[in-house]
């Protein structure tokens, strides 16, 4: 294993504008931003330039340090050009799902108070100039670039991927016509890395998302142990078919390759399995990024053994568990052989404990590795607070640079979640072990208890996960009037295969407790997820209450 630095990190103290400036300085003619699908190639002195000219642009409109400025796209090259300019002039980039409709779109604007908002190019049945427009009719005053809405009152300027923007609008075209303003230097002099850098917003999988405020130096410190747990130099390529709005594809993707030198190379808009094995061959990528269900969808591709991957060395995969036997295939088939493991969460920035690409593949799969240097690590009772002893089952609770700020506007929902000594209270209840690596065990708001025993619902998904047909599965809890409440499991099945109910319990049974025995079992074409690939529990629990006429009274516990 390789020890990590004891000396402080070179990114610490610095913005994310100051890391692409240095980064474009020492490799400027490597690769920084590869879109394979659109023939685009950009050299870090390149992407620098264009960061420059954008920021200038920005300025030139007025956006002033400190203001929120939204950016609504798919993976495209200018996400990531908006990501670095954004920073570089000291205002806040707020990230935008772009599977968000209408009123999630308005609610994330108000919500941020977004002054500046660039819009990406049509996707799909996604329209994102025309929604926006919908969202702001009656428009009280307009000109070129800067918009007036009742609604929206925060919101002066828009901005459209494109050459041949809706009227009113200002296009990307603009922005990099700009000549560099003499106001850059000083801006990018005088923000600090302490300042909010970034609003991302939660996945609102249990409840409503909240605005995460992020530092320059809770990125950038999160991006440097990410990068060392992988051993990424300017020789890395790296496969980022995640999304970039979320924290896996702008820190652990953009962010952590700027501080590294190592190449990004987006495959398409959004996930796509033939055009991320694509990518990896073409540009020979060392490293590839996704959650679980992405790596089954590209070992599943009829066209997978037709593909040269040997160039594949490591990579990160989290957002949940990974089974055994899909550690195996990704090491062996894919040829990702050090492949790691990360948790986190958004308020952590995100990354809390990673493997190292050198850890045995029992810890890979058994645990989601050690704390990440710099921040400390606790399980604590759910309801008692006091740290557990080694072993125990307890709620993780992080402290150190990765914390967030808070949550924008919402002083309350700080408090709830980051004690007044700075402990960050995950929600995901977990076990230590000597070794100093962690196994999460579910969250504490999934965890069923069936008849005072406790289960875990990512056990009995692991053990599933073994069975030759299963490809995904979901185990949550449902409501039990005798038990209080009663294990299901959701199930897809491979490609090609049969199953049925019967052949789960047969599978389970005298293999695993009776009581973890699921006694509900249902065959699904898919499981329903956020855009980053996390399931989305609470929806299969309502499904499961609907479709088996059960009575919700029956669960009702403090979480």
């Amino acid at each position: 294993m390789v020890e990590h630095d004891d000396v402080i990190p070179w990114v610490d103290g610095l913005t994310v504008g100051d890391v692409l400036r240095r980064t474009a300085r020492v490799y400027p003619d490597r690769d920084a931003v590869v879109f394979p699908a659109l023939g685009l190639r950009w050299s870090w002195a390149e992407l620098d330039r264009r960061v420059d000219r954008v920021g200038s642009a920005l300025i030139n409109l007025g956006v002033r340090p400190g203001e929120h400025v939204g950016i609504w796209s798919m993976n495209a090259p200018e996400w990531v050009v908006t990501q670095f300019a954004v920073g570089r002039i000291g205002a806040v980039l707020v990230n935008i799902n772009p599977a968000y409709r209408l009123h999630e779109l308005e609610e994330t604007l108000l919500q941020a108070d977004v002054t500046t908002l660039i819009v990406g190019l049509p996707f799909k049945t996604s329209d994102y100039v025309g929604m926006v427009e919908s969202i702001i009719p009656e428009v009280v005053g307009m000109k070129a670039g800067a918009w007036r809405s009742a609604r929206l009152p925060e919101l002066h300027r828009l901005i459209a991927v494109g050459d041949h923007p809706a009227r009113g609008w200002l296009s990307w075209h603009d922005l990099e016509s700009e000549e560099i303003s003499t106001e850059l230097a000083h801006r990018e002099s005088a923000t600090r890395a302490s300042d909010v850098f970034n609003i991302q917003f939660t996945s609102g999988t249990t409840g409503m998302p909240k605005g995460a405020m992020l530092t320059h130096r809770n990125i950038l410190m999160n991006a440097y142990y990410i990068g060392q747990r992988v051993g990424y130099t300017e020789r890395d390529r790296v496969c980022v078919p995640v999304p970039f709005y979320h924290c896996f594809g702008c820190v652990l993707g953009t962010t952590v390759c700027s501080v590294y030198g190592s190449a990004i190379v987006a495959p398409a808009p959004t996930f796509d399995a033939k055009a991320t094995l694509i990518a990896i061959e073409s540009e020979r990528c060392t490293a590839i990024y996704g959650v679980p269900t992405m790596f089954v969808t590209q070992l599943d591709h009829p066209d997978f053994d037709t593909f040269d991957l040997s160039s594949l060395r490591t990579g990160i995969m989290a957002g949940s568990p990974c089974p055994l036997p899909l550690m195996n295939a990704v090491v062996h088939r894919m040829g990702a052989s050090q492949i790691t493991i990360g948790y986190g969460l958004t308020e952590a920035s995100p990354i809390i404990t990673q493997t190292w690409a050198d850890d045995p593949i029992e810890v890979r799969v058994g645990t989601v590795g050690s704390a990440i240097p710099g921040v400390e690590v606790k399980l604590v009772h759910p309801i008692t607070r006091e740290e557990v002893p080694l072993g125990e089952t307890g709620e993780l609770c992080v402290r150190g640079h990765g914390v967030m700020a808070g949550y924008y506007k919402a002083p309350e929902a700080t408090d709830k979640v980051i004690s007044p000594d700075g402990w960050l209270a995950t929600g995901d209840l977990a076990r230590g072990r000597e070794d100093g690596n962690y196994r999460i065990v579910g969250r504490s708001k999934e965890l069923i208890i069936r008849g005072g025993e406790n289960i875990y619902p990512p056990e009995i998904e692991e053990y599933l996960c073994h069975h030759p047909s299963v490809a995904e599965v979901a185990v949550v809890g449902l409501p039990d009037p005798v038990y209080g409440e009663a294990v299901s499991a959701w199930i897809v099945a491979r490609t090609g295969c049969s199953l049925k109910p019967e052949d789960i319990r047969a599978f389970c049974t005298g293999q695993i407790a009776h009581f973890k025995i699921p006694k509900y079992v249902e065959i699904v074409p898919h499981l329903p997820r956020t855009v980053t690939g996390k399931i989305r529990k609470h929806l299969l629990r309502e499904q499961g209450i609907e479709q088996f006429k059960l009575s919700d009274a029956a669960t009702t516990r403090t979480a």
